[in-house]
């Protein structure tokens, strides 16, 4: 993509401030959870709480995102999170931040993230031409990463020295920046023609993907990666830190820094490799592999013997656990990336909103059961089992989608995309 115009970097800026500060609060997070007394199923439950809300909400966010302007949604949910983040930032400094007062705020969070991405992702395809789109899907991920670069260092360092307040303020104060930088956007809402019933636009989302074979496989697909692979990085990991392994928080923030490089690079190279034309498929496969090879890789590392094996050579340990999780994380970029650009490509933009507010609900919900799930499981089974187990149904599963989604010749023949559908199927 050769240019940005200056409402796309406006809508960049706005949304790598807002990544920033929710990085460097949510790093510290799983540990303040351990540190005042929480197990991994509070962790699990914590997450569990915190998106289930927007998972839900995500089909009605979508209709608004449609009917209503996208700009002022966004707008109004950044204040909205910040005003929410302060009332958080008030009840730590003053002592009273308790374990149901941090549910209920990250819940509040969560209702209006729920709003917002599906405006988000709705306007982003109405900022650049559809053959600069999949660059600007690896451009905006690509930032989000590297916004999210210093955060894990950042976040453990201040959570240590000064606890939780300093977090949520600064998440505060980066959501009410974002929303100023949204308001210089320049965007004209288009007003949908024939408008029908809430219920009707509604329920449309839903008809559109279930009459897209390519769009339900990769919904499918997005909903067991979010539920079998994001839980190691926000449950297992910080578990193992405080139960396993002999490393300082610092040591634990530097390996949060590693993933998000490996998410960062996998942005960047989907980018450049596979940015230009139908390379969508291609992208997909190689993410696939690389996704089995890391997911083996840690669960090897974390065997005891493995453990015990490195015990003397504890930097060399750290690195090899840094380096598959890190591939495990641009692994995800090289599945997600090509995966937006793919539905994006097959939805039409009135439709844009409530088509990616059903795959958000879809895909994400997989999240907070998934935390939930690996927050149970972990109390009763040892970590090396559950991820090891873990591993091989990811494996099963990913053989079962490469064959029923990469199978059909149209589809891998050139890399090229299947003709795109620009009407629902009444």
């Amino acid at each position: 993509m050769r240019k940005f115009n200056s409402n796309l970097i406006l809508l960049l800026m706005g949304r790598t401030v807002s990544t920033m500060g929710t990085t460097v609060l949510m790093v510290a997070m799983p540990l303040y959870i351990l540190d005042i007394g929480g197990s991994a199923a509070t962790i699990g439950l914590l997450s569990f709480t915190a998106f289930l809300p927007a998972m839900l909400i995500y089909p009605f966010a979508g209709v608004l995102g449609d009917r209503c302007n996208r700009k002022t949604i966004m707008i109004l949910t950044k204040l909205g999170s910040g005003i929410v983040l302060l009332a958080l930032t008030a009840l730590a400094y003053w002592g009273f931040l308790n374990l149901p007062f941090l549910l209920s705020g990250l819940i509040a969070v969560s209702v209006l993230n729920g709003l917002f991405d599906p405006a988000t992702k709705g306007i982003l395809p109405q900022l650049v031409d559809a053959d600069n789109l999949s660059q600007a899907n690896s451009v905006a991920s690509s930032l989000r990463m590297l916004s999210s670069l210093a955060g894990p260092v950042v976040g453990v360092t201040l959570y240590v020295s000064f606890g939780m307040t300093i977090l949520f303020a600064i998440n505060a104060i980066c959501f009410l920046l974002s929303s100023c930088t949204d308001m210089l956007i320049l965007y004209r809402h288009k007003k949908p023609e024939g408008q029908t019933k809430f219920f009707t636009e509604l329920t449309d989302g839903f008809k559109f993907i279930l009459n897209r074979t390519e769009i339900r496989n990769l919904c499918f697909f997005l909903l067991v990666l979010f539920a079998m692979v994001q839980p190691l990085f926000s449950v297992t990991l910080p578990l193992l830190f405080r139960t396993t392994l002999d490393y300082t928080d610092t040591q634990y923030g530097y390996l949060q820094m590693i993933i998000v490089a490996g998410a960062f690079l996998g942005s960047v190279l989907v980018g450049v490799l596979f940015g230009k034309g139908n390379k969508e498929a291609r992208a997909l496969t190689i993410g696939l592999v690389l996704l089995m090879v890391s997911m083996f890789g840690f669960s090897a590392l974390i065997f005891p013997y493995s453990i015990a094996r490195f015990v003397s050579s504890s930097l060399v340990y750290f690195a090899l656990l840094g380096g598959s999780l890190g591939l495990l994380s641009a692994a995800i970029m090289f599945i997600n990336v090509p995966v937006h650009t793919i539905i994006q490509k097959q939805s039409p933009s009135e439709y844009m909103s409530r088509v990616f507010s059903v795959v958000a609900m879809i895909a994400k919900g997989g999240l907070p059961f998934g935390a939930l799930i690996y927050g149970f499981v972990l109390d009763r089974f040892a970590i090396h089992e559950v991820i090891s187990v873990s591993s091989m149904l990811m494996l099963l599963i990913s053989i079962v989608f490469w064959a029923s989604f990469f199978g059909k010749r149209k589809f891998i023949e050139n890399g090229q995309l299947p003709s795109v559908t620009r009407q629902l199927k009444k």
